[in-house]
């Protein structure tokens, strides 16, 4: 069991608690929040990422990309478990992911079918099918729209059945910080991606490159913040996790590769998480 614990890779999962979060603190502050549909887009958003997890296992696993891995230990790769096996954890995920999006349609409406279909196949399409478009540097586009505007924004949809400003405006610092987590995994993996023929975005752009969007990344968020802050004041208490920037920028900038970003990639998470949750509370408040 513990094998498929660590395939799901549980410190991928603030990623999707985060915009669950921020979402439901801006339907907390521009209407009504029902607490099932809160609980339901958690569901929602946990389960199509670890979905996401398995179903990346599988295709790199497959395709042989993951034959030396700089990071955690993939099931497929590493032959923990058997492809089947991990292709049909991912289609419970999803499957999962499916069964609490339509309780969610029932209520809400037939809108966020489309939504969620759009999201199950983004997890599935990252790394699966016959183009994936994570082997084409398109990863971080997806991970900010899905991850950041789309799980933020609908979030607070399920509850104010329309999508705000504030509510969109909220998914861009959420989104900027999911992809640097991207970013910096991509940093880890450049070497041995590009030797696998995998031209994600840190392939293409170069190492530099890969350093430099990362740190923008990071910062950007504190920026939005004041915008927030121009219709939620207290929303500027997010500015209490900018101490957490400065170890893995310090690390980035000063050239650390390999396994060194392993521990950048951690903080990258934990910013992520800090930073989301005192926001959240900032615009309810």
């Amino acid at each position: 069991m513990n094998r498929w614990v660590e395939g799901a890779r549980p410190r991928t999962l603030p990623v999707a608690v985060v915009p669950v979060a921020v979402g439901t603190a801006v339907a907390s502050a521009q209407g009504q929040v029902t607490w099932w549909r809160a609980a339901a887009a958690l569901v929602v958003s946990l389960a199509i990422q670890v979905g996401t997890n398995f179903a990346n296992d599988y295709s790199d696993g497959v395709r042989g990309t993951d034959a030396v891995r700089v990071g955690p230990v993939r099931l497929v790769a590493s032959g923990l478990a058997s492809p089947d096996a991990v292709r049909r954890a991912a289609f419970v995920a999803f499957g999962v992911a499916a069964a609490a999006g339509l309780a969610l349609t029932a209520a809400v409406g037939p809108e966020l079918l489309a939504v969620g279909a759009a999201s199950i196949a983004a997890g599935w399409l990252y790394t699966g099918g016959p183009r994936p478009y994570g082997y084409r540097g398109f990863g971080e586009l997806f991970v900010f729209v899905f991850f950041g505007l789309v799980a933020t924004a609908g979030s607070a949809y399920v509850h104010l059945e329309r999508v705000t400003g504030l509510s969109v405006l909220a998914g861009v610092p959420v989104g900027l910080l999911a992809v640097a987590i991207l970013v910096i995994n991509n940093l880890r993996d450049i070497d041995n991606d590009a030797v696998a023929g995998k031209k994600t975005l840190a392939v293409r752009i170069g190492a530099v490159g890969t350093r430099v969007l990362y740190v923008v990344c990071l910062l950007a968020p504190f920026v939005l913040l004041l915008a927030i802050a121009v219709v939620r004041p207290w929303a500027l208490i997010g500015l209490a996790a900018l101490p957490l920037v400065v170890v893995p920028v310090r690390r980035v900038v000063a050239g650390t590769t390999g396994r060194g970003l392993i521990d950048v990639l951690v903080a990258s998470g934990r910013l992520h998480l800090v930073f989301g949750l005192l926001v959240a509370v900032g615009i309810a408040l």
